[in-house]
């Protein structure tokens, strides 16, 4: 069924000029009010806005674990194919890392909390003093050989911003066996997981460096090795940031079907898009912009892509700040139309991490709010 046709009827008409309704879907967990935003005379908005895949509310989980540790940023979904194994992971469930510790030190964050569907929220995993400082990123994800990866973007003794940071490969039982250091990820800021099986690819945000590089690795249920990496893309505005840590080229969306990966830059505010990316083998430099929208951007964060094929963005607030307009996650159109947005707190600087799961009956947002350290959830499901 193409996704379209899954949109044939409207459910809730929208009540404000520039409100995309969801269409086809009905609510599954509805609590508080319809919250959306109205976009601005004289910006093209996507003449299909009632196809928006951002929806209303939401239900809420706390991300703070028993040691503390707050700011959470990256956000994974437990898919159906993960080897579970005997450890505490569940098909379903969200994984959420934590950036800060308890005395909301940035990058020095060292758990990855998880989720359930049901039940109360539990710690993952810890990293522990043994492994050196540990900061946990955006870049977060899983692989179907039971591999929880993670980035980790440490804070220096000094307390600024520098890594060197790794890519560490936690197993199904939350036990760390890899940490994987490359010259191409020095500051692991955010990260788009291509699942092959025994082949796994990384597309990569270095925070540092204003870069992305393409990490290539074999992958078996108990080993993991580096097969090449290379930069496909640089330029993006980096610098180290006192209240975002870094400002710098962060989310990532790769789409298999036209080759092509799209990144957002918080410095430029803009999102761009890197052609061949799984194949080429030369610095594509910031390849090109396909959204850059100074009245719905404050500084593009995190992205993930919907069901529907649009892409969404969050915002830091950092960046082109906007009173009225605080926390958002905001939806386009791959060909750089506005649809619709959504706050995830009342307050500037709580959007960070999203991610999107989407099985045959039902779609699932989730997206963390820093300044309440929590994760919000938004499950619609398909009539």
């Amino acid at each position: 069924m193409q996704i379209h046709e899954f949109f044939a009827k409207s459910e809730m008409n929208a009540p404000f000029p520039g409100r995309g309704s969801m269409i086809g879907w009905r609510r599954a967990m509805i609590v508080g009010m319809l919250l959306a935003g109205v976009p601005a005379a004289g910006f093209a908005q996507w003449s299909g806005s009632d196809d928006a895949f951002l929806p209303s509310p939401v239900v809420t989980a706390s991300t703070v674990p028993s040691n503390g540790d707050v700011n959470p940023y990256g956000v994974a979904f437990v898919h159906n194919n993960f080897q579970t194994g005997t450890g505490p992971l569940m098909h379903g469930d969200i994984l959420v890392s934590n950036f800060n510790n308890k005395a909301n030190v940035q990058g020095t964050g060292t758990t990855i909390v998880r989720i359930p569907s049901s039940g109360a929220p539990t710690l993952f995993f810890q990293a522990s003093p043994k492994m050196g400082t540990v900061g946990l990123s955006t870049a977060l994800g899983t692989l179907q050989y039971g591999w929880v990866v993670v980035g980790n973007a440490p804070v220096l003794p000094d307390g600024t911003a520098g890594g060197p940071g790794s890519l560490m490969f936690i197993n199904n039982q939350g036990q760390l066996r890899y940490s994987i250091k490359q010259t191409l990820i020095q500051a692991p800021w955010d990260m788009a997981l291509v699942d092959q099986g025994d082949r796994a690819i990384a597309f990569i945000t270095d925070a540092l460096t204003g870069t992305v590089a393409r990490l290539t690795f074999q992958i078996g249920s108990d080993t993991i090795k580096i097969l090449a990496a290379v930069t496909i893309a640089s330029g993006y505005v980096h610098r180290p940031d006192p209240v975002t840590f870094f400002v710098s080229p962060t989310g990532l969306v790769y789409d298999a079907r036209r080759d092509r990966l799209y990144v957002a830059s918080t410095g430029d505010n803009a999102v761009f898009v890197i052609p061949d990316a799984m194949t080429r083998r030369t610095d594509a430099g910031m390849g090109t912009i396909i959204y850059q929208d100074d009245v719905h951007l404050h500084g593009a964060l995190a992205m993930a892509e919907a069901p529907n094929g649009h892409l969404l963005v969050t915002n830091s607030d950092g960046i082109n700040p906007d009173p009225n307009q605080p926390s958002e996650i905001v939806e386009f159109t791959k060909d750089g139309y506005f649809v619709k947005q959504i706050p995830v707190d009342p307050a500037q600087g709580g959007s960070f991490g999203l991610a999107v799961r989407s099985t045959h009956d039902t779609s699932i947002l989730a997206a963390v709010d820093d300044n309440t350290s929590s994760l919000i959830v938004w499950t619609l499901n398909k009539p």
